[in-house]
């Protein structure tokens, strides 16, 4: 046994290698690239310029700016849509839990286009809403949906939700049935028990969520460039704009490494403040 266990890690590495070789061909490589990239002008000549635009112009702060509020709205938005779902699917049988699981996945089975596409029908001008709100009579005129912030938080919503979800119901799984009786026994009633057992023990769910819910809101591309168009620029499309538009590699390789380390300042910032004194066995645990 104790044979067949070191050769097994001996073997380790070099079953990893294939996996390494591709992360350092297709992702570390290119990156640097882009790093180097960021730090040239059109002459190919050293230059700090690219990172200088945020000091010299308030535009592109403003950019980010919205590409974090957005993405923080995301998150609470998901937030608060996804828990009561966790909740239910952590007390529901097993049959439920996985047809309840097959129902948030299924819409990531269709392109992220496509369900942009019906999001205008829903939201447009002549859309599902303003044509249901009219005829009711509770609007007089159609409501603006689209094309604007709300309309980019409801797409982001729609598409990043299921990891908040997931994340918090594996959470709830994973907390002891006689933690709830136990609560019972002490006095606690349910909003009590909710707010001093079931919500500390879900902090590592809800943090693995948020975290992948902003991450991912913070790069998105597609959905802000259709459900935000020309009115809602955020600093990914700003960047495709500077290299695929304006055909200006230095200026959008140094938007995308500001994005990628706003996203990971923010992130880490977030995870400390989270993971204080009070709730630190929670995360050990």
């Amino acid at each position: 046994m104790r044979q067949g266990r070191s050769r097994f890690k001996q073997a380790a590495p070099l079953l990893l290698a294939p996996a390494l070789i591709v992360l350092l061909g297709v992702f570390l490589l290119p990156m640097l690239y882009i790093l180097l990239l960021s730090f040239q002008d059109k002459h190919e000549q050293f230059t700090f310029d690219n990172y200088m635009l945020f000091v010299k112009d308030p535009y592109y702060v403003q950019i980010l700016w919205r590409t974090i509020k957005l993405s923080l709205y995301t998150v609470a938005a998901c937030f608060l849509l996804g828990y009561p779902v966790a909740m239910y699917m952590a007390q529901a049988s097993n049959k439920m839990r996985g047809f309840i699981t097959f129902l948030i996945i299924a819409p990531h089975l269709v392109s992220v286009v496509i369900r942009n596409f019906g999001w205008v029908i829903i939201l447009g001008e002549k859309g599902l809403v303003n044509n249901a709100l009219l005829k009711i009579g509770m609007i007089d005129k159609p409501i603006r949906l689209m094309y604007n912030e709300l309309g980019v938080v409801i797409g982001l919503t729609d598409s990043l939700i299921v990891y908040m979800i997931l994340a918090i119901a594996t959470s709830l799984y994973q907390i002891d049935g006689s933690l709830y009786k136990a609560a019972g026994i002490l006095g606690a009633g349910k909003v009590r028990t909710f707010f001093t057992v079931v919500v500390p023990l879900t902090l590592p769910g809800m943090l693995a969520g948020s975290t992948l819910v902003f991450s991912l809101s913070m790069s998105s591309f597609v959905t802000p460039a259709l459900m935000g168009g020309t009115s809602v620029k955020v600093l990914p499309v700003i960047a495709y704009e500077k290299i695929m538009t304006q055909l200006n590699w230095q200026v959008g390789a140094a938007l995308s490494f500001l994005l990628l380390a706003s996203t990971v300042a923010l992130v880490t910032l977030f995870t400390k403040l989270v993971e204080t004194k009070r709730y630190k066995e929670v995360f050990s645990s």
